[in-house]
């Protein structure tokens, strides 16, 4: 429940980032998982914490005793060098967990968990929010305990600078499964989703529909009208069953962008983990890039990004989620706003023009990364080529076994 802006002198918008990687702690023999992150941290810090301090980086948990979270351990100024920090980190965990018989694993669901038979709730200190959450939505679901994920998390100053990022996140939030889906296994099976972890996240809060939404925000333009439309009904809704208000407070929101009006930033959600480092930030240097192209208004005035309801954002992300990179564009509006004309036009060739007309600044290691999503495309659709049909469990470990791989040389899968 944590994020890596805490309360400080008000950063502007584009003058720091914040990031957040979550990794799998799996046996290094079957590749299950392992419930064992305090012993992880442990190892680390010499007692029990749910948060490592280590320089640039941070290491901590949340909700579930399989996952660890890395994190950037202040806003940082620059996104490039990032990869190269968080892999050092990930080399040392996996160095540390080989005593344990554990190493991590990349990609956004483990392929055969079972959810309802593992999860492990974290059992230390925050465990009565934990709590909280699992005696109301009920943890033991791929929604909650088995989806990792990459945050980036967006400063604003003020009102009007809410109002102009928000207005961008919620623009660029459904092209991003088209770069960055990394789920198309569940339950020891394909699904015919490639962003699985997108699509259960849809519906892990369906108690209570206020929570999520459609994951894509509403049109708020201000703190007042975030609470009001946003936040006031989430907590009228779950009130009667947080009758101590454990729950009330801007973490409960799950759309796939979240407003933390007391750490003056925006966390993006939606953007599954990859299978090494460099892929991830080629993936958030891409996403800030385009978040600024709109922020700047290059291709549309802020009144008609703000003119943009949830409707056809949201049924853009819902394809997007199942069709990744080959999803048809075609929505005359939102053509306009990233800039296109108005034929139709596929996600990859979007994403293809917008890295051309832009070009983010990335460091060779992470434009090479970039390039072979581009081209080859993302991690989703390249495991799903890797493995034949009928699916055999053999094939499906050796799979998770190179992503395990690729995680700690630091390459990408081919």
């Amino acid at each position: 429940m944590t994020d890596t802006f805490s309360p400080r002198p008000r950063l502007g918008l584009f003058e720091a980032w914040g990031v957040e990687l979550e990794y799998m702690l799996v046996s290094d023999q079957t590749l299950d998982v392992r419930p064992i992150c305090d012993q992880l941290l442990s190892a680390e810090a010499g007692h029990v914490t749910a948060d490592v301090h280590r320089g640039a980086i941070d290491w901590s948990n949340e909700l579930v005793l399989h996952v660890v979270e890395l994190k950037t351990a202040a806003p940082t100024p620059h996104l490039q060098g990032l990869a190269a920090a968080f892999t050092a980190e990930v080399r040392h965990i996996n160095r540390l967990l080989q005593p344990l018989n554990a190493r991590l694993m990349p990609s956004a669901m483990h392929p055969w968990m079972d959810p309802v038979r593992e999860m492990r709730l974290w059992p230390h200190d925050c465990s009565v929010v934990y709590e909280a959450f699992n005696r109301i939505f009920d943890c033991r679901g791929h929604g909650w305990a088995n989806l990792q994920s990459v945050h980036l998390n967006l400063p604003f100053r003020d009102d009007q600078e809410f109002a102009r990022l928000h207005a961008a996140v919620r623009l660029v939030l459904p092209l991003l499964p088209a770069i960055a889906a990394a789920s198309p296994l569940c339950d020891g099976k394909l699904s015919p989703h490639l962003d699985h972890r997108l699509h259960v996240y849809r519906s892990n809060s369906r108690r209570f529909p206020s929570i999520t939404g459609r994951v894509i925000p509403e049109q708020a333009w201000s703190e007042s009208e975030y609470q009001e439309r946003i936040l006031q009904p989430m907590y009228d809704d779950i009130a009667p069953h947080d009758p101590d208000e454990v729950l009330h407070d801007e973490y409960l929101n799950a759309r796939g962008a979240i407003a933390r009006f007391g750490r003056g930033s925006i966390e993006i959600r939606v953007i599954d983990i990859q299978e090494c480092p460099a892929a991830d930030l080629a993936v958030l240097q891409a996403a800030a890039a385009l978040i600024r192209a709109l922020v700047e208004e290059h291709w549309c005035s802020l009144a008609v990004q703000q003119s943009v309801p949830v409707e056809p954002l949201a049924e853009l992300f819902n394809v997007a989620v199942t069709n990744a990179e080959e999803t048809n564009l075609s929505h005359p509006v939102l053509l306009q706003v990233y800039g296109f004309p108005s034929e139709p036009i596929t996600l990859r060739r979007l994403w293809n023009q917008i890295d051309n007309r832009l070009q983010p600044d990335m460091e060779p290691e992470v434009r090479a990364a970039f390039n072979h999503i581009l081209e080859h495309g993302p991690l989703a659709r390249r495991i799903r080529r890797r493995l034949p049909d009928p699916l055999t469990p053999e094939a499906l470990r050796n799979v998770a076994a190179e992503l395990c791989d690729c995680l700690d040389r630091g390459r990408q899968l081919e």
